[in-house]
Formats: C-alpha cells, sequence, structure tokens
C-alpha cells in the first residue's frame, strides 16, 4: 500500500482499531505485533521511520553489562534473550561481536558497586578485575541454557598488550566476552513494518505526517501536501520516545511529565591504524571520569562513543563540539599512541536515550528498563498507552507487552507470536552464506563478490533486486547500483534524500559523499516524483544543509569541477 492509497483509505474510514504514533523500532514493534493478530493499525510518524533515537544506538545489541550494578538483573536477562533472538531472527544485519574490557586495577569498584546496588547515590568509581569478573560470570550464567557464543575469558598484561599492542600500557589485565552488533538497525526497523503491512490489509503506516488534538477530536496532516483528515482510533499508543511527552500535549492526553531523555552522540573515524589496533573486536572501557565508552569496527570505518547528556528538546540534539572533543579525549585514554585528525571524522550522529522521567544526579544511574502506562480518556480522546523507556535491543519484547495492553483494552486474543519470527531478509538465510552467493551470482551471471554485497544489505531479499543485475550500472564513486536506488525509492516510502542516504542505505555513515552521487540519486528522486528543476534544487540544498549541521559533513561544490571526491571535515 502506497502513501496515496492509504491516505484514500482514511478519507474513506478514519474510524481505526489503533493509532500508533511513533515509527521509531519500539513504533514498528508493536505495529507489527497487532498487525499479525489482524488488528486495524495505524502508524503515524511526523518523520521518517527510524530517523530519530532509532537512528543514533550505538549500533550495539547487547545484554547491558553495566546495568547489573544498578540492580537491573531482570533487563539483563531479558536484553540477552532477546539478543539471542535477534541473532537468530536477523542473521543478515545481526552478528555476534567480540568485546574486550581493559582492566587497570584490581579491587576497585566493588565498595561502589555495593553502594549503588543499595540504591545510594555515589557517582562510580573504575572498576577493577574482580567486579568485572562478577559481571561477566553472571552474564554466562543468564546464558548458559542456550551457549551461542563463546563464555568470557581473562588475559593479563602480557599476553592483553601482545594481542592489542597499541593499548594503553598501563593496563594490568583484560577480560573477553561476547555481544553483538548491528550493521543496518534502521533498514531491520523497515523491514519490520513492510513484514507487517505484508501480513495484513488493515495494517497501514505514514510517514511524515503528524496527529493533534483537533475541534472535532484528532486530526492527521500529511506533511508533504498539507492536507487534513480526521482520525477516530479506539485506542492510541504514543511510541514517540523523547518526544512522548510533547506528544501527549499535541493530542491533548492529560499525563504527567514521563520523560526525562538524554543524548548520546557518536564519531565515525576513517583511521586505518586505529581500525587495525582493535583486531576485529570492540573496546569497552571506562573513560577517566568514570563513564562507560565503546569502540569497535563498523562497516570498514570505526565507530566511537558516546556521552549521556540530558536534554529538554529532543528535536535540538546534535553532536556538538564538546562532545566531539570529550570522545577523542576518552580514545586516548585507551590507545594513547593514536592520533585522529579532523578530516578523519566522517560523520557524527546523536540520539535522545527514551528514559523515564528521573531528578538523579547522575545519568548513569538512571533505570533503563521498559513499561507501559496508560493515560485514560477525556474531552472526547480515547485512552493514551505510553511506551516508557526501553533500549534498542528488547524493542521486540517491549513491542510485544505493549501489544498484550492494548490487546486487553480491545477485548481482543493474541493469536501469534513473534519470538521465533524471522526479520525481512532473515527469513530462510542460508546455513552457508558463501555457497549461497556462489550460487545467486551463477544464476544472476554476477560475480560472487557483488553477490556478498547484497547478501550483507539485504539478506535473502537480494533476490528482490536481481532483475537485470548483469547490466546495471553502479552510481559514481559507489558500490550500489542504479537500479538498487530506483527499487529502494518505488518501494520503501522514499520522500527525500536524507531517506535514501541516512536510512536506506549506510552510504552517508560509512563516508561514502560525494556531489557527483548526491546528485545522481538525485536525479533518480526527482524523475519517480516528478519534481521540478526548483524542487530538486531546494531539496539538494536542504540535504546539504542537513549533512552540515547534524552530521558534520560540508560537501565543497564540486558541480563546476570534473573532481567527484568530496571534501569531507568533522
Amino acid at each position: 500500500m502506497n502513501r496515496n492509497d492509504t491516505l484514500a483509505a482514511l478519507r474513506e474510514r478514519p474510524d481505526i482499531a489503533v493509532l500508533v504514533i511513533g515509527g521509531g523500532i519500539n513504533g514498528i514493534s508493536v505495529f507489527r505485533e497487532l498487525a499479525l493478530q489482524g488488528v486495524d493499525v495505524l502508524l503515524v510518524d511526523k518523520a521518517d521511520y527510524c530517523s530519530g533515537a532509532s537512528a543514533a544506538l550505538s549500533r550495539m545489541v547487547h545484554g547491558g553489562l553495566r546495568y547489573l550494578e544498578n540492580g537491573e538483573f531482570k533487563l539483563v536477562r531479558e536484553s540477552l534473550v532477546e539478543r539471542d533472538r535477534l541473532l537468530k531472527n536477523a542473521p543478515h544485519y545481526v552478528a555476534p561481536l567480540p568485546t574486550t574490557v581493559p582492566i587497570f586495577d584490581t579491587f576497585s569498584g566493588i565498595a561502589n558497586g555495593a553502594v549503588r546496588f543499595l540504591g545510594l547515590t555515589r557517582n562510580p568509581s573504575r572498576r577493577g578485575a574482580l567486579v568485572i569478573k562478577a559481571g561477566l560470570t553472571m552474564y554466562d550464567l543468564f546464558t548458559a541454557t542456550r551457549r551461542l557464543m563463546p563464555k568470557h575469558r581473562f588475559r593479563g598484561r602480557a599476553e592483553t598488550l601482545k594481542a592489542w599492542p597499541d593499548i594503553n600500557p598501563d593496563i594490568r589485565s583484560s577480560a573477553t566476552y561476547y555481544d553483538a552488533w548491528v550493521s543496518r538497525p534502521e533498514r531491520l526497523g523497515l523491514e519490520m513494518l513492510f513484514d507487517a503491512m505484508a501480513s495484513s490489509p488493515t495494517a497501514r503506516a505514514l510517514n511524515y505526517a503528524t496527529v493533534a488534538a483537533s475541534n472535532e477530536g484528532l486530526a492527521l496532516t500529511d506533511s508533504l501536501s498539507g492536507e487534513k483528515l480526521p482520525l477516530r482510533p479506539k485506542l492510541i499508543i504514543n511510541a514517540t520516545g523523547g518526544w512522548i511527552d510533547l506528544t501527549n500535549k499535541a493530542i491533548g492526553a492529560s499525563a504527567p511529565r514521563m520523560m526525562g531523555g538524554t543524548k548520546g552522540s557518536h564519531l565515525i573515524v576513517d583511521n586505518a591504524e586505529l581500525y587495525d589496533a582493535l583486531g576485529g573486536h570492540m573496546v569497552y572501557y571506562e573513560n577517566e571520569d568514570g563513564r562507560i565508552c565503546i569502540l569497535f569496527p563498523y562497516l570498514g570505518k570505526v565507530l566511537i562513543g558516546s556521552t549521556d547528556i540530558r536534554v529538554d528538546d529532543p528535536d535540538q540534539v546534535r553532536c556538538d563540539d564538546d562532545e566531539r572533543s570529550y570522545i577523542l579525549q576518552s580514545l586516548a585514554f585507551v590507545f594513547p599512541s593514536i592520533a585522529i585528525t579532523d578530516n578523519e571524522i566522517v560523520f557524527r550522529f546523536s540520539g535522545v536515550r527514551p528514559l523515564p522521567a528521573s531528578d538523579d544526579s547522575f545519568t548513569g544511574r538512571i533505570p533503563r528498563d521498559h513499561f507501559c502506562e496508560f493515560v485514560e480518556p477525556s474531552d472526547g480522546l480515547p485512552a493514551t498507552l505510553c511506551m516508557i523507556g526501553g533500549k534498542w535491543t528488547t524493542f521486540r519484547s517491549f513491542g510485544e507487552m505493549a501489544a498484550d495492553m492494548a490487546l486487553q483494552r480491545l477485548g481482543l486474543r493474541r493469536r501469534s507470536g513473534t519470538e521465533d519470527l524471522a526479520i525481512g531478509g532473515g527469513r530462510d538465510f542460508p546455513a552457508d552464506p558463501d555457497k549461497w552467493c556462489v550460487a545467486f551470482g551463477a544464476r544472476h551471471v554476477v560475480p560472487v563478490e557483488r553477490a556478498k554485497v547484497l547478501l550483507e544489505r539485504y539478506g535473502t531479499s537480494a533476490v528482490d533486486f536481481a532483475t537485470d543485475l548483469a547490466s546495471d550500472p553502479m552510481l559514481a564513486g559507489s558500490t550500489y547500483s542504479t537500479g538498487e536506488i530506483r527499487l529502494i525509492v518505488a518501494r520503501e516510502q522514499v520522500e527525500c534524500l536524507a531517506d535514501i542516504f541516512l536510512r536506506r542505505t549506510t552510504i552517508a555513515i560509512s563516508g561514502g559523499l560525494s556531489l557527483a552521487l548526491i546528485d545522481a540519486v538525485l536525479g533518480i528522486l526527482t524523475e519517480h516524483k516528478g519534481w521540478s528543476t526548483a524542487q530538486a534544487a531546494a531539496e539538494r540544498t536542504a540535504f546539504l544543509a542537513l549533512l552540515a549541521h547534524q552530521h558534520g559533513i560540508a560537501i565543497s561544490d564540486l558541480s563546476q569541477t570534473n573532481d567527484k571526491r568530496s571534501a569531507l571535515c568533522a
């Protein structure tokens, strides 16, 4: 169902069972759960799907080792279960990640951990070997019945320095355990969305649309055309994360303050020395102030993060220069001999953690768990179910929780679950990817290496991109073909350049942008949308401004020359 079809259906019948506001990973999750039960459900997002916090995660799929010292054992156990489910249900995007913790002390952190566990207020201190050993032992115990990855192991100083010769020489030991990472979180969310719509004719979704209170109850505004339509849902689910309080206010739901988010910023760095120094591991380390930081290989670059700063306006979140300096300072602590220059920072991003309201002076102590609360009907508005808190790893179980509460409220029964439901291109994923790629390449007359790229990008859905693959030209300076982009534009509810470069593909985050590529994709989008020259020029200008302001990418205008290289700077 395309945008016009969805709007036409709503014009004809504004009465729906459930309205989900928020197209991030949690909103998509509850939308999928309800769609699979045959519920008449509409999802609406004011921007693009997975364009807020769901695009700004640390790319980790993890249990949350540090949450143990807050006593959040239930959350860690649940997160590890969901991590392992994602390894099985989305193997094209989620994979094991060996993670190494540098250790500089033996006994430190024991008293502090006890105080924090008891709920008393105290800032963190450095975590020593005994504290880390206790946490990793619990990690192993939580996964003992379904061992998908190796148990943790410790290394002494000499062995650690042999494996990672560039690491801080003050190190005393290290510990290695396994979590997981997600290569394309935005695409995983999109695949869930499209799976849901394919499963039910009464499941519909709109990006770039807003919902607000009106004289007649609720009104949906199509941000692209300006058209307003009445909506009459029986139940609203507010899944807008850091925007929950703002959304409640907009729709007229009378609710107390629920949200107290913090922002986390990250850098993507193109430095071969640092990439090689990691040896394929994530390094999970403490900065000197006790803040947990990470760095790991990501799509040929290195991802480094993150910060944890309170925010008042989630719409103004970006990675500021002081955060950039903090992240690089933290890197200098763990790899002191490796220097990062400004032009090696190819991308910045920042998002709002949807944490529950809290007055705790130390943001690391705010609970990371999730829960739902009803705002009862008032002034003609139906009940609103608010999804509060949560972390990316637990999106499935959080969506399940919200859906079950919604079904009970509507007097409906669940008829299927998603615990073992493969996502998108994770369906029928081959046990032997190399063999699959050889067969795919022979069938479609493409090199095996090209088949491997498509399998990484789309999983088994790569077959959807196979039409005329052998003769499909590549876009200038890119590993994406014109056919891929045309199919994405035609099928995936793309409305602007940012949708393509920031979410449908990994071109921007992996440092692959250039003006030549932007203009080539703009030509495809312009043709599909029927834009005028002025509209296309406005879209180009808006996208370049977004890149500079939000992601630290300033691309010099090289359109008057034949030089197709991009000038990227932080």
